[in-house]
């Protein structure tokens, strides 16, 4: 049985996908509504509950203090001795060092798994997997990785994984917040915002997220959240963090999270962070009757 802690949109998608693909699934979430697209899931009250028996436990979920809310004493007493915990949230790598060092000395095992994709991928076992830990541990864990990436690549010790995610997401952020902004200049300028997005999603320009999130903003749906831009906010924060431990500075990165902050600020910070770019569009309109 395989626990799946976290039903967010990427957790949901990865939760799908073992149902799909066979495996007993036992969820929880904070918000049990959340659990009624499942069908075949065991809907467990509790993170207690839903560890107990699993062989191997799925953590999906938004911040560091979430997984230190759901990953107690209690719960990793609750875990077997054999089975694997595997974190899939995004977090910095000194705190995944620091989450692999709790649960080894809890005499349970830890793989790191990074996810790059979004929930439809998820839902289609399509993400790019990205795992650091002891090699044996992964690969007690790899049937299910299989499930539900494409790719899964071995890093190293624990926090690799977490690197690499930061360095995804680091340039995510810039490209959404450019996209943004760029559009917003040209349809000032008098240019057709549909045509501005459709030429640069067909542009040797693009990239398959700057594709992808030009289709948001055309069709300017910005629920379900594809990836909330809190959550771009959060992980632009902890590169930025990360890389100033080793005296490396982000400046761009840091812009980007200054806008994504003022997105969270507005009000619309559980929307896709695509939605930057009706931020973007507001200021610009204010700008031009000062």
């Amino acid at each position: 049985m395989i626990a799946v802690i976290g039903l967010g949109g990427m957790g949901a998608g990865l939760a799908h996908r073992l149902l799909a693909a066979g495996f007993p699934v036992t969820v929880h979430n904070r918000t049990p509504g959340r659990a009624e697209s499942l069908a075949g899931a065991v809907v467990a009250a509790s993170p207690p509950e839903a560890v107990a028996g699993a062989e191997l436990v799925l953590l999906c979920l938004s911040d560091e203090a979430a997984v230190d809310a759901v990953l107690t004493a209690r719960v990793l007493a609750e875990v077997k001795p054999d089975a694997v915990i595997v974190n899939t949230s995004t977090v910095s790598p000194g705190y995944s060092r620091l989450l692999a060092g709790r649960v080894v000395a809890a005499g349970r095992r830890f793989v790191e798994a990074s996810l790059l994709g979004n929930p439809s991928q998820a839902r289609a076992g399509e993400l790019r997997v990205l795992t650091a830990g002891e090699a044996e541990d992964v690969a007690v864990a790899r049937p299910v990785l299989d499930t539900l990436g494409k790719e899964v690549i071995h890093l190293g010790p624990p926090g690799q994984a977490a690197a690499f995610k930061l360095v995804f997401n680091l340039l995510l952020g810039a490209q959404v917040a450019s996209l943004a902004e760029a559009v917003v200049y040209g349809v000032r300028a008098g240019i057709s915002r549909e045509l501005l997005l459709d030429a640069i999603a067909a542009s040797g320009f693009s990239s398959k997220v700057m594709a992808f999130r030009a289709g948001i903003m055309r069709e300017r749906r910005y629920e379900p959240a594809a990836f909330r831009a809190r959550l771009m906010e959060k992980d632009l924060r902890l590169g930025m963090a990360a890389a100033a431990e080793l005296g490396v500075a982000l400046p761009v990165a840091e812009r980007a999270a200054e806008r994504f902050a003022a997105v969270i600020a507005s009000g619309d910070g559980d929307l896709d962070a695509a939605v930057l770019i009706e931020l973007a569009e507001r200021e610009a309109a204010a700008g031009a009757h000062e």
